[in-house]
């Protein structure tokens, strides 16, 4: 990834995802107007934070880096497996309250231009996805609920069925999040990857004293990229695990109530 600043924020860009046809980024912590225990820009709300502040931080965002909050999209984020198909009747869903959020879906997807797709995470994995030949884009938010019910490989699905992508031109990246070796999961969720990836799982967990194991999300979303078609060189992992990086992203395993920071995608007009 590659730092971007403009007016006192930072945002993390992707190698892979080419900056003429996609606006693709996570934002960090820092720049807002939020006070402890959100300090400072987040951009959750619903979180316990005064939801001036989140607004605030929202627009600043949004302005430093020319992008419309007023026709951004955000997801209800359940931790399900729902996938929204957004269009330009979406506009604006979520961008400035939590009950206009589009509903049960924790994955979006587009081929409108300018219409930025958002995602709050702190701990949980955001994928990027881009089919520059379509074009189109979709974005993720995966913990191990949805993880384990293929959530990413289901983004994938619906852009091939919607807007004609061909999975092996689609681009992905997975962005910063929770990393292996500080997810530590009980038997339930052992028992849950188990069920999703088979005689696969042993590549993902690795196993504790106590019946339960940590559990690699960036290697399971991957994989799943890869069963729907995407190619695994065309997969970006960032590789930041959020509780080792608390100078610039929330973590709320470490770090107990905090904010939130966003991934973003949208495509450019032509």
């Amino acid at each position: 990834m590659r730092r971007q600043e403009r007016d006192g924020l930072a945002v993390y860009r992707f190698d892979s995802l080419p900056s003429r046809g996609v606006d693709a980024f996570v934002s960090t912590r820092t720049g807002g107007v939020s006070a402890f225990p959100y300090a400072s820009l987040n951009l959750g709300l619903g979180v316990g934070d005064d939801p001036a502040a989140v607004l605030e931080n929202r627009r600043r965002l949004f302005s430093a880096f020319d992008l419309p909050l007023d026709r951004s999209v955000w997801g209800e984020q359940v931790h399900g497996d729902g996938v929204a198909v957004v269009a330009n009747r979406n506009a604006g869903r979520g961008s400035v309250d939590q009950g206009s959020r589009v509903p049960q879906a924790d994955a979006l997807v587009t081929d409108v231009p300018g219409m930025p797709l958002c995602v709050t995470v702190a701990d949980c994995t955001p994928v990027f996805l881009y089919d520059p030949g379509r074009p189109a884009v979709g974005l993720v938010h995966a913990g191990w609920r949805g993880t384990v019910a293929r959530i990413s490989s289901r983004a994938v699905a619906a852009m091939r069925s919607r807007f004609g992508s061909d999975p092996a031109d689609i681009l992905a990246a997975i962005g910063p999040s929770i990393g292996p070796q500080g997810y530590e999961v009980g038997g339930e969720v052992v028992d849950r990857v188990r069920d999703s990836f088979g005689e696969r799982s042993h590549r993902l967990l690795e196993p504790l004293g106590d019946g339960g194991a940590r559990f690699d999300l960036w290697a399971a979303n991957a994989l799943h990229l890869e069963e729907a078609g995407v190619e695994p060189q065309r997969i970006e992992v960032a590789g930041v695990s959020t509780p080792e990086a608390l100078d610039r992203f929330y973590s709320h395993r470490a770090e107990g109530p905090t904010g939130r920071f966003i991934a973003a995608a949208s495509l450019r007009p032509a």
